[in-house]
């Protein structure tokens, strides 16, 4: 008797760690239970993938989804809908809502909103703090905790930690891999005087690279003092990817598409709608981080999705807040990167799904491979789509991206074996659940 699934993926070209080739996929209650031929099974569902790609679904571990606090630019279920239409199944949210995730029970608010309500499966970051930094190593291992976040330099919302003996309260009290913005507050009070009253343009002259720089390397200098694990979050410049190349034993990093399309001379058309903290910088330095993609030293990509409204964004600079919208758009935007021969498409699997996976311990995602969560983002490799705003399922209803065209786009979005999204359509709305870690599952 034919083995019965409940759902097949037939025809479709996988990409996962064996490299690519036509395989149908057979899901059994939410997990993988088959890869290969699999013509005369039969299943309650077949999808016909023929002509499509189906790739691990897409990890995005840096995003700004602002509820408790700031709803009005995004909530869980909003920013998760972006989410998903992107064919990005599980997203890690950050710390530095209204009030912030600082403590057990401000985390667990967050998973309790979270559960069955976002599209997505999610985990969310634990502000690091002075205060907090003796109870870390018992807020990371909590459900749904993704880790510790700290900002060592300012942006939205009041987590700054600047300080070398601060950040080193922190990490002598971690045994999970922490996440960083780094940026030189000291640095960045110093420079002030140099943004321009209007002129967006000068926001990178203000947060230099120098500013990253020399943030990174002491943060470095800390960990290996701590013996403790780190991840440098959005790198922007060039400088900073020799430097990581020799310290990956403890450090781990992240590139986002903005940083790796944008450039300052966007600035020009664009003006705060590309204002992130740290910059769109100078030509130079989106090579230098193409450079860190090419010879294997940046890890995962994250969007850092960071929503305001466009009435917001239209306060003249410095008012105007950093931050852009980018979970919908990063598969769409990268794909257009591996069309255009900058990347090949099992490079962005790797940073995108095999990578969070490895960096972070998750339990059975970001791979394609029999046992693990039948999570799966179905992409047409050769369809050429314009970003619009009017695809937004972010609440901020903008992106940068308005009007630019890419060949390939996310078709389908499948978490734990149930098609979420199809044709830009939500096919199965709501059934978001805690990401779990290798480092804390739960006891049986």
């Amino acid at each position: 008797m034919a083995k019965t699934f409940d759902l097949i993926l037939s025809g479709g070209t996988l990409v996962n760690h064996d490299g690519i080739g036509q395989r149908d996929i057979g899901v059994k209650d939410g997990s993988i239970a088959k890869i290969g031929s699999l013509a005369q099974a039969d299943a309650g569902e077949v999808i016909d993938c023929a002509g499509l790609h189906i790739l691990p679904g897409v990890i995005d571990s840096q995003v700004h989804f602002r509820e408790p606090g700031l709803e009005h630019k995004e909530d869980l279920e909003s920013g998760s809908l972006a989410a998903v239409l992107g064919g990005v199944t599980s997203v890690f949210e950050m710390p530095n809502t209204n009030p912030l995730t600082t403590d057990e029970g401000k985390l667990a608010d967050k998973v309790n909103r979270a559960t069955g309500r976002m599209h997505s499966d999610f985990a969310f970051w634990v502000g690091g703090t002075r205060d907090n930094a003796p109870f870390v190593g018992e807020l990371e291992r909590l459900p749904g905790a993704a880790g510790i976040k700290v900002f060592m330099g300012s942006s939205t919302g009041d987590l700054l930690v600047e300080d070398d003996e601060g950040v080193a309260s922190i990490l002598r009290n971690t045994q999970r891999r922490a996440a960083f913005h780094s940026e030189d507050e000291y640095r960045l009070e110093e420079r002030k005087d140099l943004r321009v009253e209007g002129d967006p343009s000068s926001h990178p002259v203000w947060r230099d690279e120098i500013a990253a720089l020399q943030c990174t390397k002491r943060l470095v200098a800390i960990a290996r003092k701590a013996q403790a694990r780190i991840h440098v979050l959005h790198i922007s410049t060039a400088d900073e990817i020799p430097f990581l190349a020799a310290n990956k034993d403890v450090a781990s990093c992240e590139a986002t598409p903005h940083h790796l399309t944008l450039t300052a001379d966007d600035y020009k058309t664009l003006g705060s709608l590309i204002q992130m903290n740290p910059p769109v910088r100078e030509a130079r330095h989106r090579a230098g981080i193409w450079e860190g993609i090419s010879q294997g030293i940046i890890d995962v990509l994250g969007s850092d999705h960071a929503p305001h409204t466009l009435e917001e964004k239209a306060k003249p600079y410095p008012a105007s807040p950093s931050g852009m919208t980018g979970v919908q758009t990063l598969l769409p935007i990268m794909l257009d990167h591996v069309n255009k021969g900058r990347l090949t498409l099992e490079r962005l699997v790797d940073l995108s799904s095999h990578g969070p996976q490895r960096l972070f311990g998750i339990a059975k995602k970001g791979r394609v491979a029999v046992g693990w969560d039948a999570d799966f983002a179905i992409v047409d490799l050769k369809r050429r789509e314009t970003i619009r705003n009017e695809q937004a399922g972010s609440k901020a209803g903008w992106t940068p991206y308005d009007g630019k065209q890419v060949t390939g786009w996310p078709v389908g979005t499948i978490i734990r074996g149930k098609p979420v999204m199809w044709e830009s359509q939500i096919v199965t709305p709501n059934q978001g659940q805690a990401v779990q870690f290798q480092e804390t599952l739960p006891a049986e």
